[in-house]
């Protein structure tokens, strides 16, 4: 068997060693990034930069060699007349693609006329012992992108940029709140009670207090907790976990936007809803037209409003509100075909919410907002003044998936406990997404909160929307996955 890149890397590592030269600086002063260096005057002198080496190609005693840094890459020249033949040996057969070097120099333009720093110097900072993958141009294996996202970073322009589109999707969210009025906080992301949502979650032990902690599901019940303590408009970019099935538009471990808002209701916060995401498509698309796979989306002009029930009348031809029990309905599902995975046992409300997801929601575009969701599936949504079985909830559904969740809160503490004493009956029935008692958030309730509504907003599914991706992994940095 022949001796592999690494070895070889290895032993040169200790070469390195036994003549005195320290592989792993500690630092190094550079003068410009290399996209500020590649703006300078020909002739500009004692340019320094450093970088990770991308591509060698040796012409005898001249050596041309291309480095990389965050901003941009950048083309050196390393001839042997400058640099000695001792300096120029040894980055001969020292110096492999994918180290860090710095580089002190001027800056001139080849024949060819590309902007190239002739080097006087230079120092070897970082000794790599993995080779990068042969084609640097970009890796095409997806799994090996997940599992070794840095290389996925370093090799493929497209990712850097994706990433670095989500800091600015995320900045541009955090600069409108704030600019609207909004304070942001931090709650617990482990809590003794599940709430604030409908998930199965994640169970961990607190070995010091001797109890089970649940890893928060979402931060809903804490942040109504901040306005009841006197904050009106607070928000959180909580990372939130459920424990529940992987696919392309769900994860585990996610972050989850939320912010509310005191004297609000559902119908503000729409009007809010459209301008924030507005303002976000301006600042960080440049319009309003957004094209996703084959798709293009108009963000543009008012976006329609449509009933729950009247949506998923219009595609089945079932009523959701003619039936009294989840019984009743389960049979005319079946009845028309529809297969809905573990559907003996859902609730009335899970029986509507698979339905719109498994027959309704793939046909939406949008952006739309579903409004009047079925008391059954929003425990903590307000209650609608008209029709009782209905309450003042929505969601901006687009291109088949939920960005937005949203509701009028619920702040009648009498009502709050008869909903979850409900939910916590589904619970002890098997019903693991359902939710449970939690007594401390009943007591906040019933010290008193003013009107408000709520917002709910998944950024990594709202990241991939506007990065045009259509599996959440790839929006995010380091995606969990089952260890090899």
């Amino acid at each position: 068997m022949g001796i592999d890149e690494r070895d070889v890397r290895l032993q040169k590592l200790k070469e390195l060693r036994e003549i005195g030269e320290n592989p792993y600086k500690e630092k190094y002063k550079r003068t410009h990034s290399m996209a500020k260096a590649k703006e300078l005057p020909i002739g500009t002198k004692n340019v320094r930069i450093a970088g990770r080496v991308m591509a060698i190609r040796m012409f005898g005693r001249l050596i041309f060699a291309t480095l990389k840094d965050f901003s941009s890459t950048m083309q050196i020249a390393l001839q042997e007349k400058n640099l000695g033949k001792d300096r120029f040996k040894f980055f001969k057969k020292y110096v492999d693609i994918g180290d860090f070097i710095g580089v002190e120099g001027s800056i001139f333009k080849t024949k060819m006329g590309e902007i190239t720093v002739d080097t006087e110097s230079y120092e070897l900072l970082s000794k790599t012992i993995r080779p990068l993958p042969e084609k640097w141009h970009g890796l095409s294996d997806k799994e090996l992108c997940y599992r070794q996202r840095y290389l996925d970073l370093l090799m493929n322009k497209e990712t850097m940029d994706r990433f670095i589109t989500r800091t600015k999707i995320v900045k541009s969210i955090r600069s409108f709140l704030d600019n609207n009025g909004f304070y942001e906080v931090e709650t617990p992301a482990l809590q003794t009670k599940p709430s604030g949502a409908i998930a199965t979650p994640f169970v961990t032990h607190h070995n010091a207090l001797d109890i089970d902690l649940y890893l928060r599901i979402a931060p809903e019940t804490y942040l109504k907790r901040c306005i009841a303590g006197g904050f009106e408009k607070v928000y959180e970019f909580a990372r939130s976990f459920r424990n529940e099935g992987m696919d392309p538009s769900h994860l585990q471990d996610f972050t989850m936007l939320e912010y509310y808002v005191a004297y609000w209701n559902y119908q503000d916060n729409m009007d809010f809803t459209e301008l924030i995401i507005k303002n976000v498509l301006q600042e960080v698309k440049g319009s309003l037209i957004l094209k996703h796979g084959e798709d293009t989306i108009d963000f543009g002009g008012e976006w329609e409003r449509k009933d729950l029930q009247e949506i998923i009348l219009d595609d089945t031809g079932i009523d959701i509100y003619q039936y009294k029990d989840a019984d009743s309905m389960r049979k005319d599902i079946i009845k028309k075909g529809y297969e809905i995975q573990d559907i003996e046992k859902m609730s009335f409300g899970t029986l509507i919410d698979n339905l719109f997801k498994k027959v309704s929601r793939p046909k939406i575009l949008g952006p739309l907002f579903v409004i009047h969701h079925p008391i059954e599936l929003s425990p903590l949504a307000r209650k609608n003044d008209k029709n009782p079985r209905i309450t003042d909830r929505f969601q901006l559904i687009v291109k088949g998936w939920e960005i937005v969740n949203a509701y009028s809160e619920l702040i009648d503490p009498v009502d709050q406990r008869q909903r979850l004493e409900e939910q916590a009956k589904l619970h002890s029935r098997g019903d693991t997404e359902a939710m449970v008692m939690d007594e401390d958030f009943l007591t906040a309730m019933e010290h008193g909160m003013p009107p408000m509504s709520g917002w709910g907003m998944g950024i990594d599914r709202f990241v991939a929307l506007l990065t045009n991706q259509e599996n959440l992994r790839d929006v995010v940095l380091f995606p969990l996955m089952k260890p090899l």
